[in-house]
């Protein structure tokens, strides 16, 4: 399926996701160095998330590039 948009589709909603996650972490330091490590802690524990699940993304992104071609 040459001309499906699926796969530039993943790739740019998977650099969204990237981008959030990069800026809210800068967020969190930022939080993080004015005194509430409360709310910072709870942002690195969603980051966790983000983080964890990353390589099955990239891995299940390859995979499905590969099916097209």
């Amino acid at each position: 399926m040459p001309n499906d948009p699926t796969p530039a589709l993943l790739y740019r909603i998977n650099q969204n996701v990237m981008a959030l996650g990069s800026a809210i972490e800068e967020i969190g330091i930022w939080i993080d160095q004015r005194g509430s490590t409360d709310a910072s802690y709870r942002i690195n524990a969603h980051l966790q998330v983000l983080e964890g699940n990353s390589d099955a993304i990239a891995e299940l992104m390859a995979d499905l590039v590969a099916r097209w071609k």
